[in-house]
C-alpha cells in the first residue's frame, strides 16, 4: 500500500481581468489629470484695419531670394554695398521706407546681415513682407 501523497498543485495567477484593471487605471488617470494653461506674457498683436497707399518714391525694395541673392530696386548687390546705396537714398529722401520682400525659405542669417548694414545708415523705417515665392532658378 502506497500512502505517499501526490499533490500536483500548479501555481496559476488569473490574468483575465488584468486588461480591465489597466483600462480602468488609464481612464482614472486621464480624468483626474489637470493640465495647467501656460502663463506667459500677455501679448496683443497688432491688426491692420486698412492698408495705406504709399508713394512709390518713398519706398525702396530689398528682395532676397532663397539662395541669398540680394537685390535693391531691381539691382543685384552684395551685402557690403548696402550702406552706400541706402545711405544715398536716405540722404535724398529722409522719409524713405525700406521694404523687405524675402522668399519663404530665405536664410535668416542673410536677412540679419542686411539689417545690420541698414542700422549703419540709420534706416529705421523698415517693412517686412514674405509673400514672394521665388521659383527655383528664378532671377530678380
Amino acid at each position: 500500500m502506497d500512502l505517499g501523497r501526490t499533490t500536483n498543485k500548479s501555481t496559476f495567477i488569473p490574468t483575465s481581468s488584468m486588461g480591465d484593471i489597466a483600462f480602468l487605471l488609464l481612464i482614472f488617470f486621464m480624468v483626474t489629470t489637470i493640465f495647467r494653461e501656460e502663463t506667459g506674457l500677455p501679448v496683443e498683436l497688432p491688426r491692420a484695419e486698412a492698408g495705406e497707399e504709399v508713394n512709390r518714391e518713398l519706398v525702396s525694395n530689398i528682395y532676397i531670394n532663397r539662395v541669398g541673392q540680394i537685390s535693391i530696386d531691381d539691382r543685384l548687390v552684395q551685402t557690403k554695398h548696402i550702406p552706400d546705396i541706402i545711405g544715398t537714398k536716405i540722404s535724398d529722401n529722409p522719409q524713405l521706407i525700406v521694404a523687405f520682400k524675402t522668399d519663404t525659405y530665405t536664410d535668416y542669417g542673410v536677412v540679419s546681415d542686411v539689417m545690420e548694414e541698414l542700422k549703419e545708415v540709420n534706416a529705421v523705417r523698415v517693412f517686412f513682407n514674405n509673400d514672394i515665392e521665388s521659383m527655383p532658378g528664378q532671377k530678380f
